[in-house]
């Protein structure tokens, strides 16, 4: 492939002039493809149907430790769910909080507790603060950063490199300012760029001195077990970490089965020092007198085989390392080479981070959009919306088949050329 900066201005015209052409024609088809949100797809949602025959009108309504979950009470979630949460989540069973379907609902209320009663170590309810801050490693998860904005607290952006945050930056910025009382991690295979966190990482997070003695790492585990290859990537326990430095109350864990089993039905949980959850709980029992134990059963019971949770993420790894491969291979193919574009492969997760040239991307977004290709929205993965280089790009490839999916990128891609040549021809 040509460098495009290689290219003369005639080279570049005519190289325009023919993928505007290829534009015009994806643009006549009516195109409407959807890559937005990380979804899984139908084949990875029917391997586990099974699991809805698992509790039915004939059972016995009872789990192994006698609960009846039909009825009321176990408000931190049953202890087989427990068992079943605690290697995901690196901790002891009795560390485990089991809630709903959602662990972006247990973020929120985590966040909304911290706001109205402060948390462990906290002087005072946070919503009590003149401002409060949190920082933002970016590219990020927008959902983080929609809580943030809901709540005002402020956001201070930091890069995130391939072995994780800018942690010198970090360091500094939590010394000097009491005022930020939070972090938002998604510590392996994040979102969007596919990374996981190097034990150095984990470790001076864990460590660091901070001005706010409440200062809390949100740990947004989602994608632990999500792997795409036989080679996993390794992430260093958080919690331990955290212990070993003094600071067990430093963290709170997050996970849930959203995209291992039903997005819509699945089980989340959280885990957090015995302070900081004996905290939590009391709260929790004005709130609510517990989660659905039933469908919680439900997951136990499908898991229940030793190994075979690890079986079942095998299976999802089959159905969608195929579309993960194809993107990385169109990208090659369409953009390797001509330095316009940069990303990396992940071993895992649901999202392929792409890096345009800087001032392309809300451009390459709404040209695709025009063809038909629906992509999350430039800026997204920043806090605000606000992409300071407008140039990262959240590529989703899970939801559409393998046709639909090698369709899009090509569209994409055209597009990515296409901004890039005119960006250069106005320059």
């Amino acid at each position: 492939m040509t460098v495009l900066s290689d290219l003369s201005q005639q080279e570049l015209e005519e190289q325009l002039q023919q993928l505007e052409k290829k534009y015009d024609q994806f643009k006549e088809k009516g195109l409407a493809l959807d890559m937005s949100r990380g979804k899984p797809c139908p084949e990875q949602l029917d391997l586990t149907k099974k699991m809805l025959d698992l509790v039915t009108s004939d059972d016995v309504y009872k789990t192994n430790s006698g609960v009846d979950i039909r009825n009321y009470g176990v408000l931190d979630g049953l202890a087989e769910a427990k068992e079943l949460f605690a290697p995901i989540l690196g901790v002891k069973p009795a560390e485990v909080i089991v809630g709903g379907n959602s662990s972006l609902t247990m973020m929120h209320d985590t966040i909304a507790r911290a706001m109205l009663f402060g948390v462990v170590n906290s002087p005072k309810p946070w919503s009590q603060y003149e401002k409060i801050k949190f920082i933002c490693p970016s590219p990020g998860y927008d959902r983080h950063f929609a809580i943030c904005e809901l709540f005002g607290i402020e956001m201070i952006t930091v890069d995130i490199f391939e072995d994780g945050p800018d942690m010198d930056t970090i360091e500094n910025l939590v010394k000097e300012d009491p005022t930020i009382k939070g972090i938002w991690c998604v510590p392996k295979y994040s979102n969007p760029i596919g990374n996981t966190y190097s034990a150095e990482v984990v470790r001076r997070l864990a460590e660091m001195e901070t001005s706010a003695k409440d200062f809390r790492i949100f740990w947004d585990n989602a994608y632990a077990i999500h792997h795409l290859t036989e080679q996993h990537d390794e992430l260093v326990n958080i919690y331990d970490a955290c212990e070993n430095a003094g600071n067990e109350n430093r963290v709170f864990i997050f996970a849930s089965t959203s995209k291992v089993t039903f997005p819509g039905a699945g089980v989340a949980a959280m885990a957090a020092s015995p302070e900081n959850a004996t905290r939590t709980k009391n709260q929790l029992g004005i709130q609510t007198i517990g989660s659905d134990k039933i469908n919680q059963l439900r997951h136990v019971r499908f898991f229940e085989e030793e190994g075979s949770l690890q079986e079942h993420m095998k299976k999802h790894a089959e159905i969608i390392r195929p579309k993960f491969d194809k993107t990385i291979e169109l990208f090659e193919k369409f953009l390797g080479g001509k330095e316009i574009a940069k990303w990396l492969q992940p071993s895992g997760g649901y999202f392929i981070s792409l890096d345009t040239l800087d001032g392309c991307a809300k451009e390459v977004v709404l040209l695709a959009k025009e063809a038909g290709v629906t992509l999350t929205g430039a800026g997204a993965t920043y806090p605000y919306g606000q992409d300071p280089y407008d140039r990262n790009i959240r590529i989703a490839p899970t939801f559409p088949s393998l046709d639909e999916l090698e369709l899009a990128i090509e569209i994409f891609c055209v597009c990515v050329e296409i901004v890039s040549i005119r960006k250069s021809l106005a320059a």
